[in-house]
């Protein structure tokens, strides 16, 4: 989780998105990480509809449901200490016993030595059958009830823990479907106690398998694992970012590109497999490109002219590349990066393989050329027949002359078509680099 949790709600309204973030715990929940949940939603274009629910702000009512429970005998107080709860959990594990509370206070009266003294709210976990979650991944799960304790539901600083704070704002907020983790599966059953004790009808559950890198294990950083807001920044378009999620673990027949509109009308929980999924780079950087392929070229000039600094000289010669360079381009930082040989006056230092191709021969085509080109049209498709007639003159294969002609104005080999590049960097522009080259 990250340093803030957050729950997405889908409430009894169908239209309307809610978002709660979960911070009871003080340590982990710092605004730095509650500002990184809301900026990543709003760039995935995923903003609730009513502004977010800190639950924090709702420790009273917590308090007063923990207080409910302890007055119709559902819960009890606890009078150990950390300390002693500490030598408990010790004295199990050393006996090969499951680290459970024992219980001790469940049906003992506190006498004059807890007069005064602090105390934790603890739930009656049923001691008796087996507690049943019908979930809609995972099927039919049964724990049997031994295997549950009695968990803390308010703390002796009268804080509520995260388990039963979760449940009472899930009841008042209505939330019909709680959908997450599946490393969640056995706090549900614990959650399930304060429904029940409360006789409140539980919510339908869903636990998601877990993602997993390409190796099979648990996704970490050493696969590569990283916020949305990194994706954003690695220039992934938030549009593929959705469409890569929602294919992770859940499909729908061959199709792979899903746009939200899609997504919307053929989703269903049912679909989502019960194995874990594999976070797939390669499959991620092909749905960006065919979004990318399709996206307005307008929004993808505003980005890459953010991105390069571009000045208005350079931002009218990228709107005449961005077009064919998207077809290239599989993220919007190599679209980008693609475009900056645009900006500025004078030839950029070509790669290896440009400066290779700049032999004796192909600087002095490249000096016959810029006499050939000098004056006349300057149109892309004027500059396409300019080229094409000068390669037959000079007795040379048009890729031998595009090739040179690329090192010397881009420094690349690669590029959009050249007689885009020609247009786009104008005529004088075109005549200085060649020359320099």
């Amino acid at each position: 989780m990250p340093a803030a949790g957050s729950t997405c709600c889908a409430s009894r309204t169908p239209t309307k998105y809610l978002l709660r973030i979960e911070d009871t715990d003080k340590s982990r929940s710092t605004q730095a990480a509650v500002d990184q949940i809301l900026e990543s939603l709003a760039w995935l274009g995923l903003s609730p509809d009513e502004p977010p629910v800190l639950q924090s702000t709702r420790e009273a009512r917590h308090a007063e449901v923990a207080h409910a429970l302890l007055a119709t005998g559902q819960a009890y107080r606890a009078y150990e200490s950390p300390a002693e709860l500490d030598a408990k959990r010790a004295a199990a594990m050393a006996e090969k016993r499951p680290p459970r509370y024992d219980g001790y206070w469940r049906d003992r009266e506190p006498g004059a030595a807890q007069a005064g003294q602090p105390f934790a709210i603890r739930i009656k976990a049923p001691r008796e059958g087996s507690m049943v979650v019908e979930d809609l991944v995972q099927g039919r799960v049964e724990v049997p009830c031994e295997e549950l304790d009695d968990m803390i539901i308010l703390r002796s600083d009268g804080t509520p823990t995260y388990l039963h704070a979760v449940v009472v704002d899930d009841h008042d907020m209505a939330i019909t479907h709680v959908i997450r983790g599946d490393d969640h599966l056995t706090n549900t059953f614990r959650q399930c106690m304060v429904y029940d004790a409360m006789g409140w009808q539980r919510p339908h559950f869903a636990h998601v398998p877990l993602i997993h890198g390409a190796d099979g294990a648990k996704l970490s950083k050493r696969h590569g694992a990283v916020g949305v807001l990194e994706w954003r920044d690695q220039g992934i378009l938030p549009e593929a970012a959705l469409n890569a999620l929602l294919r992770l673990g859940w499909g729908h027949g061959d199709e792979e590109i899903i746009p939200r509109a899609r997504a919307q009308d053929i989703f269903n929980i049912a679909d989502v497999g019960r194995g874990a999924s594999r976070m797939d780079y390669a499959k991620l950087l092909h749905i960006n490109g065919v979004y990318l392929r399709e996206a307005d070229p307008a929004r993808l000039l505003d980005d890459a002219c953010a991105r390069l600094g571009a000045d208005a000289n350079a931002r009218a010669r990228l709107a005449v590349l961005i077009g064919p360079a998207r077809d290239r381009a599989r993220t919007l930082v190599e679209l980008a990066d693609g475009l900056r040989f645009a900006l500025g006056h004078g030839a950029p230092a070509p790669d290896d393989k440009a400066r290779a191709t700049l032999t004796d021969e192909a600087r002095a085509r490249l000096s016959r050329l810029a006499d050939a080109l000098a004056g006349g049209d300057w149109s892309q498709p004027a500059i396409d027949a300019r080229l094409r007639a000068f390669a037959e003159a000079d007795g040379a294969k048009l890729k031998d002359v595009a090739q040179p002609l690329r090192a010397a104005i881009v420094g690349s080999l690669l590029s959009p078509p050249i007689d885009a590049v020609l247009a786009a960097m104008g005529e004088d522009e075109t005549l200085f680099r060649i020359r320099a080259a």
